[in-house]
């Protein structure tokens, strides 16, 4: 299967992502997905036969590390597929900032506003009162 192909799949993908930068065993890796232990090593066995992978055998433990080298242009790709993706993730994040910061200072705003009006009513009432 061509590596394109491989990472079409979005739990393979997934899986890159999280062996891109550190290697973890097959285990911290099936903990992350919703989907059995068994079905987890299968989409691991495929990127390591597509060579996207490097397998490290400790005891019993695997340890998987996705191999950029392996991947060539692709390897660049998802960097910059991942990159973008945190791009707009930050760019959201900051756009919802802003917008809670604004929506509280029109609300702290419109509080005095009420406040300088309940005591302008009271006011009144007193000035007619007297």
């Amino acid at each position: 299967m061509e590596a394109v192909q491989v990472v079409a799949e979005p739990r393979r993908r997934e899986i890159l992502r999280l062996v891109w930068e550190a290697e973890l065993s097959a285990g911290e890796i099936a903990e992350r997905f919703d989907v059995t232990f068994g079905a987890v090593s299968q989409h691991l066995k495929v990127l390591r036969d597509a060579g996207l992978v490097t397998l490290r055998q400790e005891g019993r433990k695997r340890f998987y590390r996705a191999d950029r080298d392996g991947m060539g242009p692709l390897a660049d790709y998802l960097q910059a597929m991942w990159t973008s993706k945190l791009d707009v993730l930050a760019d959201l994040a900051e756009h919802a900032e802003t917008a809670e910061t604004a929506e509280t200072a029109e609300q702290e705003q419109g509080g005095h506003g009420e406040k300088s009006e309940q005591a302008g009513q009271a006011e009144q009432r007193k000035g007619t009162a007297s």
